[in-house]
C-alpha cells in the first residue's frame, strides 16, 4: 500500500519528477509539487477486464462538489478515507474484514486501480469505491468537512533523499486539511517502514492541536492492518514498521 519509490519513478539521471517545477519550502502541496509521481505499468489483460466491466460502478470521477456519501454507498455508514492503496491487496482485505464500514480509496496507478477492482469483483465486495486521482484533491473537492470517520496512509514515497523531503505527504499543513474532514473522534492512521519519516509524522502529527495520540509514541499494528507483501520485504530486509494512530479531539 505504497507509493512508488523514487527510483522506480524518477528518469535517469534526474533529480526531479518529470512535469513538477519547483515552489517554496514552506508552501505544503502547491499544484507544482505532488508527493506522488506516476509511474510505468503494463496493465494486464484480468486488471483490464476489471477496468472495463468493474469501473462504471465503482470508480468515482473527480468532480468539483461534495459527495452525497449515502447516495454514493446506498445506506449510512462509518467512511474511511485511503490514500495511495497501491495495488489494494490490504485494501480489499481491510474493506471485507469491515463490512459495516465504507471505503474510498485513491490511487493514480492504473494497474493499482484495475488489481483492486478485480478483488472487488472476486471478493464480492460492496462497500469500497475508487477515485483514480491526486487524493489531495480528491480530498478538497469531494469529501464533506467532518464527514470521515478514518483515514488511512499507509506506507507513502518516503521521498528518501533530504532535499525531497518537501514532496512527503504528510506536512502540517495537509494534517490540517484531513482533520477538518475528519468527524469528531475519527482516527488518521500513518504507516510506514522508513524511520526518519516515522519520525516526521510522530512530530507533525503531535503538533497538530486538534489531534491526540492514542499511544506513547508508535502504536501497536491494529488488528484490521494486514501485513502488505511491501512490508514483508521490507521485514525480510530488516527494517521496522512504525504504524501512528491518532483521533481528532471531541
Amino acid at each position: 500500500m505504497s507509493s512508488p519509490s523514487e527510483k522506480d519513478c524518477l528518469p535517469e539521471g534526474s533529480d526531479t519528477p518529470a512535469g513538477t517545477a519547483s515552489a517554496p519550502a514552506d508552501v505544503a502541496h502547491p499544484r507544482s509539487i505532488r508527493s506522488f509521481v506516476m509511474r510505468a505499468g503494463r496493465t494486464t489483460e484480468g486488471q483490464a477486464r476489471a477496468l472495463a466491466e468493474l469501473g462504471p460502478k465503482f470508480v468515482l470521477p473527480l468532480k468539483p462538489q461534495p459527495l452525497d456519501l449515502v447516495a454514493t454507498f446506498g445506506r449510512q455508514a462509518p467512511v474511511v478515507f485511503e490514500i495511495g492503496f497501491g495495488m489494494g491487496d490490504a485494501t480489499a482485505k481491510i474493506a471485507e474484514l469491515l463490512p459495516d464500514t465504507d471505503f474510498i480509496g485513491c490511487e493514480v496507478h492504473e494497474p493499482g486501480v484495475g488489481a483492486l477492482l478485480k478483488q472487488i469483483g472476486e471478493r464480492g465486495l460492496t462497500n469500497l469505491r475508487i477515485v483514480q486521482d491526486d487524493a489531495v484533491e480528491v480530498l478538497k473537492q469531494m469529501v464533506p468537512e467532518g464527514s470521515l470517520a478514518g483515514v488511512h496512509i499507509f506506507f507513502p514515497d518516503p521521498w528518501h533523499k533530504k532535499k525531497h523531503n518537501k514532496r512527503r505527504l504528510v506536512q502540517p499543513a495537509f494534517v490540517a486539511e484531513l482533520v477538518r474532514h475528519l468527524a469528531p473522534g475519527g482516527y488518521l492512521h500513518c504507516a510506514t517502514d522508513w524511520e526518519p519519516y516515522a519520525q516526521q509524522m510522530l512530530a507533525v502529527l503531535s503538533a497538530e492541536p486538534q489531534l491526540a495520540n492514542t499511544a506513547e509514541g508508535y502504536a501497536d499494528k491494529p488488528a484490521y492492518r494486514p501485513l502488505t507483501k511491501f512490508e514483508n520485504r521490507g521485514l525480510r530486509l530488516g527494517h521496522g514498521v512504525w504504524d501512528l494512530v491518532f483521533r481528532k479531539r471531541n
